[in-house]
């Protein structure tokens, strides 16, 4: 038999995360692009950041029909979120203060399912993009990242928040994440854990 789940959060209801996802204000709007392939995935931090988030928006797909519609909001100017090279490095608080706030999209899924929504989406490649300063740190101890930098798409976007609108915090955002690492990592047991996710001397 299945165990009971909260509609809300997606989580069993003897994990249900709701109390810890914060409800925070942004200037900035984030859009969540989520490929179909990452909403049954136990970490789905992109539902988080929209639960989290009290402007931001998720939708689930491989072609959005009204992609125009949701990235030419009055008052905000679209910025694609991911790396390219020609992505802008995210400016700081006082250069984004002076234009329109950005509506920042965000893709969620591996690269490959991202390159395939980019490809499907030409609306979506067309967008100016945007990246984070090199030296991020993940804090996802779970996941082998594919190289030095490569973030959970709830931690991009916590970063990027971050310096659009410093000095305000958004770390909240982080902490149901946090909880459900340390519960995989309680259900792992530590043994196993240090076996497949320790650091390597």
């Amino acid at each position: 038999m299945s165990r009971a789940q909260c509609s809300r959060c997606m989580r069993p209801q003897t994990h249900c995360l709701c109390a810890l996802i914060p409800q925070l204000d942004s200037r900035t709007r984030v859009l969540l692009l989520q490929h179909p392939s990452e909403v049954s995935h136990a970490l789905n931090t992109a539902r988080l950041a929209a639960l989290g988030l009290t402007n931001a928006q998720l939708r689930v797909g491989e072609v959005f029909d009204d992609l125009d519609e949701l990235i030419n909001v009055p008052g905000y100017q679209a910025r694609l979120l991911f790396p390219g090279d020609d992505a802008q490095v995210l400016p700081a608080h006082e250069s984004a203060e002076a234009s329109l706030p950005l509506l920042l999209v965000v893709p969620d899924g591996t690269w490959r399912k991202v390159r395939k929504l980019l490809h499907l989406n030409p609306l979506l490649a067309q967008l100016p993009r945007v990246t984070l300063p090199q030296g991020a740190v993940s804090r996802y101890r779970l996941r082998k990242a594919p190289g030095p930098g490569a973030l959970s798409t709830l931690e991009a976007i916590v970063q990027a928040l971050e310096i659009l609108e410093a000095p305000t915090s958004f770390a909240p955002l982080l902490r149901p994440f946090e909880a459900l690492i340390e519960g995989q990592i309680e259900a792992m047991g530590a043994e196993t854990y240090e076996r497949n996710h320790g650091d390597k001397a």
